[in-house]
């Protein structure tokens, strides 16, 4: 197992420059996620750390072994990484026994500690009894188990999973998502798992690293990324909170254009600063009449837009002067388009980020 350290490490592309400046650790045995949308330096980060691209500024080290700099970069084959890719890359002629044995064979290991090797990862991973099938005769979430496999048999300090489950259906990615957890928890390798999709980060991490634009945004673990996100991108991103631009007009007090709504202030804001109030669909309360004795955080507003999602219903609705706010309420109470409604933000659910 080893320790890894981005410190400082950037990486251009002619004039773009796809990771600016991060600094990093993946501890021992944890399983870190690299959190973003497309284009945000994440896939850019893991070839990186892979040895496949090498860094126009600063250091990666493996414990205390630098092997990333602009002057000294170790080859791949000698990180003692492994890497799973979105395809998995299986050998359609071998069976699953000789995909799995093929990175042994290739340091010349003895056959009993190759059959020793393989039998152990094949229970780790489910796969017993599945030696002399061939990747045809394999599901999806079969191959991708194949797949890790193969990556782990080797014994490599670290793991690195680029984006692993995009090729599976949804029903998949559901399974292995607690599959790939369940490995992590019986091997305790130090896994880097880049991903762009918030539910797969928030059910396999230890941590997240949120990365926008080539930085990273915020580092934690999936509670604290999730309840305490530190911008207003990491609100949006994980979790999709509304986020209303207004300014503080008192403590704990926001004017978001006609409407001022009180929220919870853990940044130490000053009045007359430019803020983001942000609120989670779910928490967001919506009311056919003026509810009794409600007036904090009360406002009136026209349904534009709905989606039925099975047990909840997605709707969008119309604020005065212009602003829009998503709920999520249970799928059995049904709008109509244009409805006039009343929408209620719970003051401990709304909670104040520097615009």
């Amino acid at each position: 197992m080893a320790q890894i350290r981005l410190v400082n490490v950037r990486k251009e592309f002619g004039s773009t420059a796809a990771v600016q400046g991060i600094t990093l650790t993946i501890e021992h045995g944890e399983l870190l996620a690299i959190l973003g949308p497309s284009g945000c330096g994440k896939t850019t980060t893991m070839q990186l750390l892979a040895g496949f691209l090498v860094p126009d500024a600063g250091e990666i080290w493996a414990d205390d072994r630098l092997i990333s700099s602009p002057r000294t970069v170790v080859p791949p084959e000698r990180r003692r990484m492994s890497l799973v890719f979105q395809s998995y890359a299986l050998w359609p002629h071998l069976t699953v026994f000789q995909n799995i044995a093929f990175g042994l064979e290739m340091r010349r290991l003895p056959f009993d500690e190759i059959k020793r090797r393989v039998s152990s990862i094949l229970e780790i991973v489910n796969l017993v009894g599945y030696e002399k099938r061939y990747a045809h005769q394999l599901s999806g979430g079969q191959q991708q188990r194949v797949a890790l496999a193969r990556a782990l048999v080797v014994e490599p300090d670290t793991l690195l999973l680029d984006e692993p489950l995009s090729n599976l259906d949804a029903n998949l990615r559901d399974q292995m998502r607690f599959e790939i957890r369940r490995i992590h928890e019986r091997t305790q390798i130090a896994t880097v798992y880049v991903t762009h999709d918030q539910a797969e980060a928030l059910v396999i991490a230890d941590r997240i690293a949120v990365m926008n634009k080539g930085l990273i945004e915020q580092t934690g673990t999936p509670q604290e990324i999730y309840e305490r996100p530190q911008s207003k991108f990491v609100a949006s991103f994980i979790g999709g909170a509304n986020c209303l631009a207004g300014q503080l007009v008192a403590q704990g007090l926001v004017r978001c254009g006609q409407l001022q709504f009180r929220a919870i202030d853990g940044h130490g804001l000053r009045t007359g600063d430019e803020v983001v109030l942000c609120i989670r669909p779910h928490a967001v309360k919506v009311h056919r009449a003026r509810p009794a004795g409600t007036s904090t955080n009360l406002a009136s507003g026209r349904l534009v837009q709905q989606a039925y999602l099975g047990d909840l219903r997605d709707i969008r609705i119309l604020l005065p002067g212009g602003g829009q706010i998503r709920a999520l309420i249970p799928s059995g109470i049904c709008y109509q388009a244009g409805e006039e409604v009343f929408v209620e933000l719970p003051v401990e659910e709304c909670y104040l980020l520097r615009s």
